[in-house]
């Protein structure tokens, strides 16, 4: 082979780099680990750290992330992406359109506020590490998020589930027992939790922290980056939503919309009778 197909060879196999996965024919390995290996002896949880993170993680941990993906798998028809999901079936479509459309609802209103948060509590640590306090760092940031983008502080407070979203009390236990059995540093708990101290100030009822703050804890404890905080909602979620597809296409139904046909919108336009 002359040194300019070398180069060419080179040129392709380098256009998609990936450290990954190797597969060539008859053999397939994931991040160095033959996959004959993994299957059976890890689970999926295991995989999805092997996969994101580069290496393995101990069981601890695997069960503290395990659990952060079971507490988000659904929150009922209401949620615009469920919905959409059970819409998308109404229409004829397969599952996998159903899957597709729920999950690009997943944005920065609905399915971003983990990331948001834990982009947040990052920031509080950022102040800690440079010698800040507790009380005054989380007070700062606090400050500083409703001035740049606004009052709501993602990750606590719920519309539905008042006092309290009963998912994130049961993570918090769970982190805590990890940090005192030495699995995570409980840096991120103890900040979301003051977090949450504070906005609770002066309100009758508090504001409590919900799944997507207790998840954004978890992520960070287990040292996943913001954004995939999000991506891992999104494959949390997924899971409902392909369960309520599937129980919507055995339902049966066609082109059902958010409500029903009876329970029209209200019109706020123009009615030229009543103008004239």
């Amino acid at each position: 082979m002359s040194s300019k197909d070398q180069e060419t060879t080179e040129k392709v196999r380098n256009w998609w780099s990936t450290e990954i996965i190797d597969m060539r024919p008859g053999k397939i390995r994931i991040r160095g680990e033959d996959i004959e290996e993994l299957i059976g002896n890890i689970s999926f949880v295991q995989m999805i750290w092997l996969m994101l993170q580069g290496k393995l993680p101990s069981v601890e941990e695997a069960r503290l992330l395990e659990a952060a993906l079971v507490a988000s798998v659904d929150h009922g028809p209401q949620a615009p992406a469920i919905a959409a999901a059970r819409m998308t079936v109404s229409c004829g479509n397969s599952l996998n359109h159903a899957m597709a459309s729920a999950v690009n609802m997943l944005g920065d209103v609905h399915g971003g506020a983990g990331e948001q948060c834990l982009e947040m509590i990052q920031k509080v640590q950022e102040l800690l590490d440079q010698g800040g306090r507790l009380e005054e760092s989380v007070s700062e940031e606090i400050a500083n998020h409703r001035q740049t983008k606004g009052k709501y502080i993602p990750g606590f407070g719920h519309r539905f589930h008042k006092p309290e979203d009963p998912r994130a009390p049961r993570l918090m236990k769970l982190v805590s027992d990890a940090e005192g059995d030495k699995i995570v540093s409980g840096n991120f708990m103890r900040i979301g939790l003051e977090i949450q101290r504070q906005l609770s100030q002066g309100k009758s009822t508090g504001i409590a922290m919900n799944i997507d703050g207790a998840t954004a804890v978890i992520f960070g404890e287990l040292g996943f980056a913001p954004p995939l905080a999000r991506g891992l909602f999104c494959l949390s979620r997924s899971v409902g939503i392909l369960a309520h597809a599937w129980e919507q296409k055995n339902q049966g139904g066609r082109n059902k919309g958010p409500t029903p046909p009876e329970f029209l919108w209200n019109y706020s336009g123009k009615n030229p009778l009543e103008e004239g």
